[in-house]
């Protein structure tokens, strides 16, 4: 084998300001998976020739290993050499044979162009590594920039940043990884403190709006949570997809989950994703590696139907690869501009008013749809009629005080309604762009009153819910008489049961249908298992993200696990971005990951693993069989853009300016050439939306950045949190959703 050697015209002693960027490659088609190439020597590199503390060199490919670094251009020599290092085990390295290698001014010194060659066992066995280097003088902003994909013209899915720097490597922690990583002890033993208050279970309707005009004091019951605005949001995207269906003039659209209608072409103002997939659940089989889609989410095909001015969104995934998907992050905030300067005056500030009879979901779904829009970035408010109620007149109302006959009871309920109208329509005033109106609103006259109230305010969007499944309304009444307050003082269950019934009779009598106006109509929806969505007189932007959202939510229990890739080599060298395989201590995780989900999922018929496209979460996910693996593009990390590859101090020193902005805003602070949060958010609206639309577990393998925004939704945490959210580690954040909202738990699997 031969050796090879370049060095680009222009020399580091030519006044040329920049940095010495040096690429050390081995080549050997002799696969030994035992053996780990090393490189140690002199200050620019390690600072020592002990064996312990030579630094390692990254896969490449099958046969070629590769390392990569930076030094100062008057550095005049570097003094190394290439080894071998054991991976399992405590056997001797092996040195290449021959002097060390000197590097001067970016040449090699005559004779250091040869082949690596080692000794195994002794003189048994030599191994010979065609050797390749490279150095080039390059300024910091190309540097950043990846000089390799630059310089080469690399696939950007493999150098996304200057990768495998060696510069402050932390030593070697000696870690053995063996062929296995069992957890020794049960799944409860790792369980830690979860930070965010979902942890607990709360009643929806406390976590609303707390009234402006009304007393908050001595009126609640011991199971009371008064935090005025409680509801958090933040949502990010690596591609920037909006993935709202724009009803652009609707008249009596039916949304049927189960209809199967031919192709159409997408709604206008949708922008569908780059990839779209389908694919179907494997069973679980021992050594089975699960299946790999790279895919986005698809958007509901819209058909006409056989009624004039009808149509039907086929929510049936197309299974056909998408081209062309614009990148473009302004798709969302073009979409909203145009609705706000050709619709009249009011329609830029929504009103989504609840309809439905006790009892069918009404709060959670509110409570979702606030989160939802929240995380997104609109200013969105959850107001509860039923917490005005309790803070006017106490909640000691009994079934009478709801029947339709009772005059002074429909005054009263109307007089809170009328309040809690008004207090919404001042935030609108104020600024506020989205008020989400919770009440059962189940007569004409009332809905009238709303109406006549929001007349060239706000654009009002009644939302009913009907649910026909007597299993379901059986259940949502016991968590009624369990968490609400108007039971909390009620010690015997049946006599609250009872009443609530009794309640619920007196406002079925006087029920009516929501037919008039603006309005979406769920129909049971709730199971997740069918039913229907009926929108009339729909068009907009936002109108039409909420349509989709409510498509695809249910109330299937089922749990998700989002956990950060195991540690990579860019993690112990402090780097961001890039596409580094994992460190030992990573390789340790993804095996104990593995145990993980095979002991918590077992009792699972189905589930399914989401990765990033990047080689840390693939590697962290390839021991774990038995489910079908899908890697999406929108979980990759945030683009660093031009600082990928460099470490704080690197960006703080050679970029002072962009190091002070991001410091000073997180959240909106975007990389050159890269993303901010709030790009990330829109990228991953996609995946919020397939995650509420699933009904068996998910565990998502991603980055830091991607977790903290998917976290934030869930744990309902406010946009200008995010970037400080704990997501440390090789730890898993189990999140499970159900009926009585979202709960978290933690499980730390190593320090």
């Amino acid at each position: 084998m031969g050796t090879s050697a370049s060095k680009n015209s222009g020399s580091c002693h030519g006044g040329r300001e920049g940095q010495l960027y040096v690429s050390l490659k081995m080549e050997n088609f002799k696969i030994r998976r035992d053996l780990i190439p090393h490189v140690y020597g002199s200050v620019p590199i390690t600072g020592s020739w002990d064996f312990s503390k030579a630094l390692s060199m990254a896969r490449e490919s099958a046969s070629m290993w590769e390392l990569s670094f930076v030094v100062s251009p008057d550095h005049e020599t570097l003094d190394f050499k290439f080894l071998l290092k054991p991976k399992y085990s405590n056997a001797p390295c092996v040195v290449e044979e021959g002097p060390s290698r000197l590097l001067t001014g970016g040449t090699l010194e005559e004779g250091d162009a040869r082949s690596a060659l080692f000794k195994i066992g002794g003189d048994e066995e030599v191994l010979e590594y065609k050797v390749f280097i490279k150095a080039d003088i390059v300024s910091p902003f190309d540097l950043a920039a990846s000089w390799r994909a630059y310089q080469e013209n690399l696939q950007p899915s493999r150098v996304r940043g200057i990768p495998d720097v060696s510069i402050n490597v932390a030593p070697n922690t000696g870690l053995e990884i063996g062929p296995a990583s069992p957890l020794e002890l049960d799944l409860e033993h790792y369980v830690v403190p979860a930070p965010s208050a979902s942890a607990g279970v709360v009643y929806a309707a406390n976590l609303t709006e707390t009234p402006r005009s009304l007393p908050t004091a001595g009126i609640f019951s011991k199971n009371d949570a008064l935090s005025g605005s409680s509801y958090g949001s933040s949502k990010a995207g690596v591609f920037s997809l909006d993935y709202s269906i724009s009803c652009k003039d609707l008249d009596t659209t039916v949304l049927d989950p189960d209809s199967d209608h031919p192709k159409c072409p997408p709604a206008p103002g949708m922008v569908e994703s780059k990839s779209v997939g389908t694919f179907s659940p494997l069973p679980k089989q021992d050594g089975q590696k699960g299946l790999f889609v790279d895919r986005g989410v698809g958007s509901p095909r819209l058909v006409k139907s056989a009624s004039a001015g009808a149509f039907t969104f086929d929510l049936k995934l197309d299974s056909e690869t998408k081209k062309g998907m614009p990148a473009a992050a302004g798709a969302v905030a073009a979409a909203a501009v145009a609705d706000q300067m050709l619709g009249p005056k009011e329609d830029s500030r929504l009103a989504i008013v609840l309809v439905g009879l006790p009892a069918r979901g009404k709060t959670f779904t509110a409570a979702k749809l606030t989160r939802y829009l929240r995380w997104l970035g609109h200013e969105t408010k959850h107001f509860n009629v039923g917490k005005y109620r309790r803070l006017k007149l106490g909640t000691n109302q009994s079934a009478d005080f709801f029947r339709g006959d009772n005059p002074e009871g429909l005054e009263a309920r109307n007089e809170v309604a009328a309040l809690a109208m008004e207090d919404m329509i001042a935030w609108m005033q104020e600024g506020g762009q989205v008020g989400i109106f919770d009440a059962t609103n189940s007569t004409r006259k009332r809905r009238n009153m709303l109406m006549k109230m929001a007349e060239g305010k706000c654009k009002i969007i009644f939302l009913e819910t009907i649910c026909n499944d007597e299993h379901i309304i059986e259940r949502n009444i016991r968590l009624k008489i369990q968490q609400s307050p108007d039971y909390a003082e009620e010690p015997d269950f049946q006599a609250g049961m009872l009443d609530f019934k009794e309640r619920l009779a007196n406002y079925e009598k006087a029920y009516e249908p929501v037919e008039e106006g603006s309005y979406i109509k769920m129909i049971d929806m709730v199971s997740g298992q069918g039913g229907q969505i009926q929108v009339n007189n729909i068009s907009g932007y936002l109108p039409g993200r909420i349509v989709f959202f409510l498509v695809n939510t249910h109330l299937t229990p089922r749990p998700i696990l989002l956990t950060r890739h195991g540690e990579s080599r860019d993690n112990v060298r402090g780097r961001i971005g890039g596409d580094a395989v994992l460190s030992e201590a990573g390789e340790l995780y993804s095996k104990k990951l593995a145990n993980f989900v095979e002991k918590r999922l077992k009792s699972e018929r189905t589930a399914s693993i989401w990765t990033s496209t990047l080689q840390r979460t693939i590697l962290t996910a390839s021991p774990i069989v038995g489910f079908p693996k899908i890697q999406w593009r929108a979980l990759e990390e945030i683009n660093a853009g031009v600082c990928d590859g460099m470490t704080y101090e690197e960006i703080k020193k050679n970029m002072p300016e962009e190091y002070e902005s991001r410091k000073k805003d997180k959240l909106r602070y975007r990389y050159p050439r890269g993303e901010s949060y709030l790009d990330v958010i829109q990228r991953l609206e996609p995946v919020i939306i397939e995650l509420e639309r699933q009904r068996a577990p998910v565990v998502v393998i991603s980055h830091q950045a991607v977790l903290r925004a998917l976290y934030s939704y869930f744990a309902d945490r406010p946009l200008k949190e995010i970037p400080h959210i704990e997501v440390p580690l090789h730890t898993i954040i189990e999140i499970q959703m159900g009926v009585i909202g979202v709960q978290e738990k933690r499980y730390k699997l190593m320090d």
